[in-house]
């Protein structure tokens, strides 16, 4: 049965020790900016010292993960309304779709880095730059998997018919982090494009 609020109607209070996990959660999204940046920031220190780029042509299959990525956050959007709207049937469907996505962008990931290294752009070069396109799509890598984490949390609680606010609260929780590693990787992917 689908119930939606009325307009008159107000969500449940969030308590305070999810507004406190929430706050992590944010907390935690700043540092792996910052931590990004660094990488960044980094790689920006070395072109200018050395003159150069990483000095490759990027795999399409960083572009075609990158519209994977993008796909799998609008999926999790209609999932987060149809949370709200209290539509379970369509809350699964659109989590089931997330997860796949996200899944085969860390396969396609993998796919890129294979691609990579056919062309004897190693890890381990005397060029860094190169060494940083492996660490920076390794690191968000693992942050996907831990977004899929959260993203199976809410799957499995829609599946457990736990409350309308926990099911919220996990979903806007897979939605943060979700949505912050999308734009995490477009911005990424980028600046690789425009610093080769």
């Amino acid at each position: 049965m689908v119930h939606t609020l009325n307009q008159g109607e107000l969500e449940p209070e969030v308590p305070p020790s999810l507004k406190a996990k929430k706050f992590i959660l944010w907390l935690f999204v700043v540092s792996s900016t910052i931590m990004f940046g660094g990488f960044t920031s980094y790689y920006i220190v070395f072109a200018a010292s050395k003159g150069k780029g990483h000095g490759l042509v990027l795999p399409d299959v960083f572009m075609y993960s990158t519209a994977v990525l993008v796909l799998s956050s609008i999926c999790l959007f209609f999932a987060a309304k149809a949370v709200r709207n209290q539509n379970v049937q369509s809350q699964k469907v659109f989590l089931w779709l997330t997860l796949i996505l996200g899944v085969t962008f860390a396969y396609l990931q993998v796919g890129a880095w294979s691609a990579l290294y056919q062309t004897g752009a190693t890890l381990v070069n005397n060029n860094a730059a190169i060494s940083l396109i492996y660490i920076v799509s390794g690191m968000h890598l693992l942050h996907i998997f831990a977004g899929l984490c959260f993203i199976s949390i809410s799957l499995f609680g829609a599946y457990s018919n736990v409350p309308v606010q926990k099911a919220v609260y996990r979903i806007e929780i897979a939605s943060i982090f979700w949505h912050f590693i999308d734009i995490l990787w477009i911005y990424l992917y980028v600046f690789l494009l425009l610093n080769s």
